[in-house]
This record gives structure tokens, C-alpha cells and sequence, in this order.
């Protein structure tokens, strides 16, 4: 499959979705990675995510943020100078599988975004 996008031209968009969800698997990845312990990468890199409502309960483990010059937050595995993973060869499943096509709807938004202010390097602020 070709795709249609180009990562190396994005400041990390996907790292700042606020729920990147981990798996056992992805845990078990991250502390074969770091050389420790499946509880201590648990406890190190992640955090539960809940939310109750009438309608919905989630309850997930997640990627830890940090406070971001770009975004307002982002994972904490995001190289925030030169906006790339650190983690790439232990990223999550779920940053694997992103963003599942051709296309990333973002990238398409960047592009024309920059196209239309004639500027390569434009980050639209929040």
C-alpha cells in the first residue's frame, strides 16, 4: 500500500491525542525496550484511564503526557526538539497501526495549511 503522507513533515500530531492506549503486549514491549520490569514499565510510562457516565464506562491504561510547547500536551516518548518518537521500535500498537490508510487526515490538513500561508514549517496553534 502507498500512502499519502509523510511523518517526517508533521510536529507530532497523533502524540497528542490525550488517550493513546497501551496494551499488556505494548507494556511488554516497553519494558523489554527499557530492560525493566512489566510492573515497573506499567508504572513508569502509563496511567489508568477512567470515565463513568449513565451511558459508557472506560477504563484503559494509557501513554503518560508531558506539558508541550506545540501542542498542549504530548506523549512522553515524543522528542519534542526534533518531533519524533524515541520509542519508535517499541511504540504502542495502536502507534503502529496510525492511521489505519492511505491517508492522514491531519497531514492532508498540514499541507494545505502551508500551502495556503506559503509557509513549509507552518504549525497551526490552538
Amino acid at each position: 500500500m502507498s500512502v499519502k503522507y509523510d511523518c517526517a513533515k508533521c510536529p507530532g500530531y497523533c502524540c497528542s491525542y490525550p488517550r493513546i492506549v497501551v496494551t499488556n503486549k505494548d507494556v511488554k514491549r516497553l519494558a523489554q525496550h527499557f530492560d525493566v520490569s512489566e510492573k515497573e514499565a506499567a508504572k513508569r510510562f502509563t496511567r489508568v484511564y477512567r470515565f463513568d457516565s449513565e451511558d459508557e464506562h472506560i477504563e484503559e491504561r494509557i501513554l503518560k503526557h508531558s506539558p508541550d510547547k506545540v501542542y498542549k500536551s504530548v506523549c512522553s516518548f515524543l522528542d519534542q526538539g526534533k518531533r519524533r518518537c524515541t520509542i519508535y521500535s517499541a511504540r504502542p500498537t495502536v502507534c503502529r497501526e496510525y492511521p489505519d490508510g492511505k491517508t492522514c487526515g491531519y497531514y492532508s490538513f498540514l499541507k494545505f495549511e502551508r500551502k495556503q500561508q506559503g509557509d513549509k514549517d507552518f504549525i497551526p496553534s490552538a
